[in-house]
């Protein structure tokens, strides 16, 4: 089946594989041309072909470097003339452990990459695109973000700052931009293994819908974010979390 091209561009940042390229696959279902970046030239180069070449361009670099922002952007202005949509993906996560012991070196490297950089890229798209023409923003948080997650608290801490970096735009980029946010719980991703490679079915077992979430499920709720439905909504996070939340009620 032919797919109507919608006219809109998406830049989606640390979409070469994982929840970011099960992103961009659903922008590109829906008639979306996409700007995908990563650090990866080959990762990149191979989602290029899967999405398409005529739908797709991509460019490497580091999330947290300005010139790689710059430039990302710049590549979607040249390519395509806009940017309708940004989708702040591009995430690490390094380090294990108690908050006790982290390495504050770490957290700043971890704090960089998963909030700065999701600012860097908004305030790129914004005076490039969005403040005179609208669209839309989606920040990829975590539940880790809206609880509390032993052992990845310097990544839980990070999330949580996108959640009010999310309020902060929706507020200031109002009524032109609607930004918002989406929190996953464990999908199943390359990024995401260690909490349950060898040990899936356990894993799953905790989730009220049986399951541990795919990317395409991230993939849903960001076109629904992204899409003409959502128009109405802004500064909000929607949990995406196969139910995992319900069980930290009282038994």
């Amino acid at each position: 089946m032919t797919v109507q091209d919608s006219g809109k561009v998406a830049l989606i940042t640390g979409a070469s594989r994982g929840i970011g390229y099960g992103i961009a696959e659903a922008f590109v279902a829906r008639g979306d041309r996409v700007v995908i970046t990563g650090r990866g030239e080959d990762a990149l180069k191979e989602a290029v072909e899967k999405l398409g070449a005529d739908r797709a361009v991509a460019i490497a670099g580091k999330a947290h470097d300005e010139a790689h922002q710059a430039a990302a952007v710049e590549r979607a202005m040249e390519s395509f003339g806009r940017v309708d949509y940004l989708v702040n993906n591009a995430g690490t996560n390094p380090v294990f452990g108690p908050m006790a012991e982290l390495d504050l070196n770490v957290a700043r490297k971890v704090y960089e990459t998963n909030v700065i950089s999701a600012l860097g890229f908004a305030q790129q798209t914004w005076k490039a695109w969005q403040r005179e023409n609208g669209g839309a923003i989606v920040n990829i948080a975590s539940v880790a973000g809206v609880s509390a997650s032993p052992f990845i608290g310097a990544y839980g801490m990070s999330k949580a700052a996108m959640v009010n970096l999310t309020l902060q735009l929706a507020h200031e980029f109002a009524p032109v931009v609607r930004v918002n946010a989406i929190a996953p719980a464990v999908v199943k991703t390359k990024f995401a293994e260690a909490l349950y490679e060898g040990r899936e079915a356990e894993a799953a077992a905790a989730y009220p819908l049986g399951r541990l979430g795919v990317p395409e499920d991230i993939g849903g709720a960001a076109a629904f974010l992204t899409s003409g439905q959502s128009e109405w909504v802004t500064g909000q996070t929607l949990v995406v979390d196969g139910g995992i939340f319900l069980n930290a009620g009282v038994a």
